[in-house]
């Protein structure tokens, strides 16, 4: 269940953001913020954000970016362009963050947690962020364009024209045309396969954990060993019997390891 719809000006208009915070009780606990998938949304994390934030003892907050869940949907004949995931790391995100206080000076400490295309934002935004993001949590990140991403996309794309992918979609999105095409045009367009993000990664300080798994879909796992160049603070985690979504395909494993990382001694919160 969601909670309040956030306001915040992008691109010189409205956008209201589908929030759900977790534990708002905890008023002096760190904020771990979710940052959902390519197709994502905050319904679409099910009950992981919950089962981390009580094995942490931390708040939650989990938005759905503009276009998903039901967030305002992208405007009639808006195309996403390549600098997509910046924009939604330099300019969305910290909307967000100042629309609810998070950015403050005396604010609770800040962590993030991406997933997939999340992932990649939480990089972004984490190499440009200031001291009060006390560290990052990566799922599956992308980094580069690989072959077997685009080759999994193409595959997406026909399971939503022809197959159940659009009618599963349509329980998590208020206009799931809008969540789906937007992604998957911009991934798809060539102009897209030169992106890569890792000269931007240089300046990234602050503790991270990168997550994948070995039966990856949508990428090889130089999306995390290659991490390791520009910031060579990354711990890596590789798992077994597990595709590109950690959280659901090894949930336990997963909590364990980052319950284990933000108490490690060089982590701010341990």
């Amino acid at each position: 269940m969601s909670g309040p719809q956030v306001r915040i000006r992008w691109r010189d208009r409205p956008v209201d953001l589908e929030t759900l915070w977790l534990h708002p009780e905890r008023s002096a606990a760190p904020v771990m913020v979710f940052l959902h998938e390519g197709l994502g949304s905050v319904a679409m994390w099910k009950d992981f954000p919950r089962r981390l934030c009580d094995a942490l003892g931390w708040r939650g907050l989990v938005y759905s970016r503009p276009g998903y869940g039901r967030s305002t949907p992208r405007p009639d004949g808006d195309t996403w362009q390549a600098d997509f995931l910046h924009q939604q790391a330099h300019e969305v995100l910290p909307a967000l963050l100042e629309a609810l206080g998070l950015d403050r000076p005396d604010a609770a400490p800040l962590w993030l947690l991406g997933h997939s295309d999340g992932a990649s934002i939480a990089l972004l935004h984490a190499a440009r962020a200031s001291a009060r993001l006390q560290g990052a949590i990566v799922l599956a990140p992308h980094i580069f364009v690989e072959d077997l991403s685009v080759r999994s996309i193409e595959q997406a794309r026909q399971a939503y024209l022809d197959g159940p992918l659009r009618s599963g979609l349509s329980r998590y999105h208020d206009d799931p045309d809008s969540a789906f095409w937007g992604w998957n045009r911009i991934w798809l367009d060539p102009a897209f396969r030169h992106w890569n993000i890792e000269a931007e990664l240089h300046t990234l300080r602050c503790p991270l954990l990168a997550v994948q798994g070995l039966d990856d879909e949508y990428g090889t796992l130089q999306q995390i060993r290659r991490l390791k160049g520009p910031a060579p603070q990354t711990r890596l985690l590789e798992l077994a019997a597990c595709g590109h979504s950690p959280h659901r395909d090894q949930p336990e494993a997963l909590i364990d390891a980052v319950a284990a990382f933000v108490r490690s001694p060089q982590s701010p919160a341990a």
